[in-house]
This record gives structure tokens, C-alpha cells and sequence, in this order.
């Protein structure tokens, strides 16, 4: 089956563009001010108005209130809202119970401890994400850090829910990834950048074509 591709992070016509052109799948667009690819609600209104019908729009937020939420929601309009943040079980239940939408949570992972804490989230999210957990710095960023984690953790994982796999993915690297993992999607950032939040048109079509033809 071909994997699943997602391009995160994007935050401009152009390169929204490119990820449509070089044939991903989903989308993501970033809500979380302390990112590089954070896009206010306007401009995120109109490039997931430019997307929809062609990709899934994914909405990724960080441990959102619901006021935030509702904002994020209505002027985006995903399909998918992705969840990065340490948000609990209990929360990811209640937020997709109150707002309807299908919910993806993102999960670090560093060590065995960190995938049985998937069975969890596969209870109440829609998707799971696994991702390489950030490292315990000032001013780390919840996701997008380039960073990856040991894929020997995760290969053959199966917690009944489609799952994804991101962290320091490249177009290098990603069909190894698929090939080892057996996972069936990827989620990339700032492997398919020039600079933080600078999207790289030859890199995501690359990308793409990488993990499509694993």
C-alpha cells in the first residue's frame, strides 16, 4: 500500500502549491505562535481554503483552550486537527467530543516506557502520530526539531488506528524509515526545509517522490 505523506508546517502559497503538485496527501498548518511556521488565522483561512477538496487540511495546535479551539476551527475548517502538545487521553476525548472533528495526537517517543503510553491516545484519537520527543531544552519546540528517535521501537507497531510516523525525516532517510517501520504515513517539517520554516519546493517534491516509492 502506498504511505500516506504529509507536508507540516507549510505557510505560504507557493509552497502549498508545491506539496499539492508533488502529490501529498495531507497538509499541515501550524497554530502555535512560538513556531517558525506559525500562521495567523487569516492567512491559515485562505491556504486551507486553497487546499480543500484536493488534500486533507490538518490543523496542528499545542495543549489549545477551547476558546482557541473554536477559533482555529472556524476560520480553517481542517479535516483533521492534530494535537502536539501534552495533552491527556482525557483531553484529547473531551476535545473531539465537544468539536466534532477527528483528532490526530501526536506522541513523543524516546524509550519502550513511551509506546505502550500509545494505547492510550488509540483509544480515544482517530490517528496517532509518533514523533521524537523534544529535547529538555530552553525554548525546544513541542515538534519540528529535525530530531529522530530509534524507528526499531515502533516497526510492526499496530494499535488498531492508521498511524504515522515524523521526527528528523528527510528525503534521504524516508524510505528507509517506511521500509524498516512498516508504518503507513510519514509527516515531514523541517526535512523538507531550507531554513526554519522555509519551505524548500525541490525538497518536498523529493520527499514525496522518496516515500511513494518506498
Amino acid at each position: 500500500m502506498t504511505p500516506t505523506v504529509k507536508i507540516c508546517g507549510l505557510s505560504t502559497p507557493e509552497t502549498l502549491d508545491a506539496a499539492l503538485e508533488a502529490g501529498a496527501d495531507m497538509v499541515g498548518l501550524v497554530r502555535f505562535p512560538r513556531s517558525p511556521r506559525h500562521v495567523e488565522l487569516d492567512a491559515g483561512g485562505a491556504l486551507a481554503a486553497r487546499a480543500r477538496g484536493r488534500v486533507g487540511v490538518v490543523a496542528l495546535l499545542v495543549d489549545p483552550d477551547d476558546d482557541e479551539l473554536a477559533r482555529t476551527l472556524e476560520a480553517l475548517r481542517p479535516d483533521l486537527l492534530q494535537l502536539h502538545g501534552r495533552e491527556s487521553p482525557e483531553r484529547v476525548a473531551a476535545i473531539r467530543a465537544r468539536f466534532g472533528v477527528p483528532v490526530m495526537k501526536a506522541v513523543g517517543i524516546a524509550d519502550e516506557g513511551d509506546v505502550a503510553g500509545l494505547h492510550a491516545y488509540a483509544a480515544v484519537a482517530d490517528r496517532l502520530l509518533v514523533d521524537a520527543k523534544p529535547p529538555r531544552t530552553a525554548g525546544a519546540l513541542p515538534g519540528g526539531n529535525g530530531l529522530s528517535f530509534d524507528w526499531r521501537l515502533v516497526t510492526g507497531l499496530d494499535l488498531g488506528k492508521p498511524l504515522m510516523l515524523s521526527g528528523g525525516l528527510d528525503p534521504a532517510n524516508v524510505a528507509a524509515a517506511l521500509r524498516l517501520t512498516r508504518i503507513g504515513g510519514v509527516d515531514v517539517s523541517s526535512g523538507v526545509e531550507s531554513a526554519p520554516g522555509i519551505k524548500d519546493r525541490a525538497r518536498i517534491a523529493a520527499f514525496v517522490e522518496a516515500a511513494k516509492g518506498a
